[in-house]
């Protein structure tokens, strides 16, 4: 198991059109001053680096909203500035977040020429019906397009599928998988559709105008993802990500693996370790209210959150046991200041590994197959 790395995640708010599924922090803009965030962001991000000095960064992530928005000479801004303040490790991460269609796929050669080296895209199924459902843009054949592209200018690539689509079956799952992976190279991100609060999906799935799966099917789907395409040579090697050994999400894993991370931009969130402990650090959400409070003070920062061993504990458990590698137990003591006894309910921690949930050995703690589909509640069972 590596170092978990230090990470940049920047948040690009804004997306030509709201998905029904998501509730993430985007918002639908006509126009954008892009000089005006181009600045905004840079300027956070020296008021994030004035509290990190010396670290060297392994990842940077364009995140959104849709990052394939903003003007190539953004993200080359952000990636020089991240440069200067804080260094990159010779084989740093450099993604970016993309929806495949022809208007933004055209300006990869931009991106990668800014110094993005990944490109994680924005499939989500590939058939028309399922594409409308989900209120993308594109068709299969763009998406598909787009994946090409990234092949040609990017060593590294992903692409997201959502499964647990209403009506789906694990015949039909499991062909959709195999289309996908006669174009995946590496990586692919394969989610459960969930029903978040304040999205389109949840009204419609109040009034009962939306019926998703059964339990049973989503277990079946889950289980056939896993087996397709750990046949296919990409394991899972978290819930819901798959890659072929070395090309797993290095950003990502660094949240996996509890470690410290600055996030700038609209509603960014980060953990970071400074000298008198670790501190949840949030930004404001509003797009508008961000830029201003950025332009005025130079950062958009709430008031810092410390946070407590105990907390520190349970988010580690809460990110680390997603992954197939577990957790190792002498970072479950340094983060809640506890030997690995004093810090687990040890007759809590022994009932899930005797139902086969968790799985222990003299280093770490992993949860099994079984635990990782049912986390949410091993979590709960295990910290009450």
């Amino acid at each position: 198991m590596t170092a978990p790395g230090f990470a940049l995640y920047v948040h690009w708010p804004f997306c030509r059109s709201k998905c029904p599924y998501c509730d993430f922090n985007s918002h639908v803009r006509e126009q954008v001053e892009h000089e005006r965030w181009r600045r905004a962001l840079v300027a956070e991000l020296d008021h994030f680096a004035d509290l990190t000095p010396g670290r060297t960064l392994s990842s940077i992530f364009f995140g959104g909203g849709t990052p394939s928005l903003m003007q190539p000479a953004t993200a080359a801004a952000v990636i020089d500035r991240a440069a200067e303040r804080w260094g990159l490790t010779p084989d740093v991460e450099i993604t970016l977040e993309a929806n495949p269609t022809s208007v933004e796929s055209h300006l990869f050669a931009g991106f990668r020429a800014a110094g993005v080296n990944r490109v994680s895209l924005g499939v989500q199924a590939l058939d028309e019906a399922s594409l409308r459902f989900l209120g993308r843009n594109h068709s299969a054949a763009e998406a598909l397009a787009a994946v090409g592209l990234a092949a040609r200018h990017f060593d590294r690539f992903s692409f997201d599928l959502i499964y647990a689509r209403p009506g789906q079956t694990v015949a039909g799952w499991t062909a959709e998988l195999r289309r996908a992976l006669d174009h995946a190279v590496g990586h692919i991100s394969a989610y459960q559709l969930t029903i978040e609060q304040g999205t389109r999906f949840h009204t419609l799935y109040s009034r009962g105008e939306l019926v998703l799966p059964d339990e049973d099917t989503q277990a079946a789907l889950y289980e056939a993802t896993a087996e397709v395409l750990g046949a296919a040579g990409l394991p899972g090697y978290e819930i819901s990500n798959h890659a072929r050994p070395g090309e797993e999400s290095r950003h990502n894993l660094t949240y996996w693996r509890y470690g410290d991370y600055v996030g700038i931009g609209p509603g960014a969130h980060g953990r970071l370790t400074l000298n008198d402990g670790k501190w949840g650090t949030r930004t404001h959400r509003a797009p508008e209210v961000w830029l201003e409070r950025v332009e005025a003070a130079g950062h958009a920062e709430h008031e810092r959150e410390a946070v407590p061993p105990e907390s520190r504990r349970d988010e580690m458990l809460m990110m680390g046991l997603r992954l197939a590698e577990g957790v190792l137990k002498s970072r479950i003591a340094d983060e809640s200041g506890r030997s690995f006894d004093r810090a687990i309910d040890r007759r809590r921690l022994d009932r899930l590994v005797a139902g086969g949930f968790l799985a222990e050995d003299a280093a770490r703690l992993t949860a099994t197959t079984a635990g990782r589909q049912r986390l949410d509640a091993v979590l709960a069972a295990l910290l009450g």
